[in-house]
């Protein structure tokens, strides 16, 4: 099995065995029938991937066609620093878009933001994308090379509050190591998803910064399985993984991140249990 399967089954059963019920605490979520979408959760999960050896694909379910449109979706808010799905690919914010298409001051709104930084080259005014990049070329022993878009005065003006929210960048030896950080994750519908995106955008960087690909540490402040989602888990969670290595190849040689598109990706080494099929997975909004 992959690192990707073994980080998800260990955390899906630890949740299932031993999680906290939301039932009764007035959660904010939603089924498509009005319904309240409760939940079990567990608290301060940390799972780490070791990127460089391996990309982090669940082998469990076919993710061949999921990675293309994770990938897509981390260009949109890292790369063209979008807030509106008229410049996605896929319809996933669908739902938390106004009549223009915007969600708001959230994820690529904040990206885009500019503030002033100090550099080794004095004082520079960027967004949080160019201050990493700019760190990773000209600064690599530094312990600050982080991003936050969970911005408290501007949480009213998002359609919805960012899950994933922080990073930090750290080059030990050559190698670029990703913490992500994030506040809140449906396991079923996203965890995959997030690892997947963030590993990728890992490689991108290393790439345009000539470092190698280290470990993705995924730090999770409430890792949940909604009540409707627990028997696809256990599903899941009791199939035969692949014994897979997967490895993610970028085809563009670019030094330049903003020349990345979402057709420079491709997967080699991946295989899946395709006796696995959930169908349509329910989401709670």
């Amino acid at each position: 099995m992959t690192e990707a399967d073994k980080n998800f089954i260990e955390t899906c059963k630890e949740i299932i065995e031993h999680g906290y019920a939301s039932e009764g605490t007035n959660v904010r979520t939603r089924w498509d029938d009005g319904s309240e979408a409760n939940y079990y959760s567990i608290i301060g999960v940390s799972n780490k991937y070791d990127v460089g050896k391996e990309f982090p694909m669940i082998t469990l379910r076919n993710n061949t066609k999921t990675v293309i449109r994770a990938i897509d979706e981390i260009l949109w808010i890292w790369q063209k620093k979008s807030n509106n799905v008229h410049d996605l690919n896929s319809h996933i914010w669908d739902q938390w878009a106004d009549e223009t298409g915007s969600i708001g001051k959230a994820y690529g709104y904040q990206m885009a933001r500019k503030y002033e930084f100090k550099t080794k080259q004095g004082l520079q005014v960027m967004d949080q994308v160019d201050y990493v990049l700019n760190l990773l070329k000209n600064d690599t022993s530094s312990r600050r090379i982080m991003t936050n878009i969970f911005v408290h005065d501007e949480l009213k003006d998002m359609a919805l509050e960012p899950c994933a929210f922080g990073t930090q960048w750290l080059v030990k030896e050559g190698k670029l190591h990703l913490i992500l950080n994030q506040r809140s994750q449906d396991m079923l519908a996203a965890n995959g998803w997030n690892v997947m995106q963030y590993a990728a955008l890992q490689y991108m960087f290393a790439q345009v910064s000539g470092l190698e690909v280290g470990t993705l540490t995924h730090n999770i402040g409430d890792a949940h399985i909604y009540d409707r989602h627990i028997p696809l888990v256990e599903k899941l969670i009791a199939a035969e993984p692949m014994n897979v290595s997967p490895k993610l190849i970028i085809k563009n040689p670019t030094k330049n991140f903003y020349d990345f598109k979402v057709e420079d990706f491709e997967v080699e080494g991946y295989q899946y249990n395709e006796n696995i099929k959930l169908g349509k997975i329910p989401v709670a909004i």
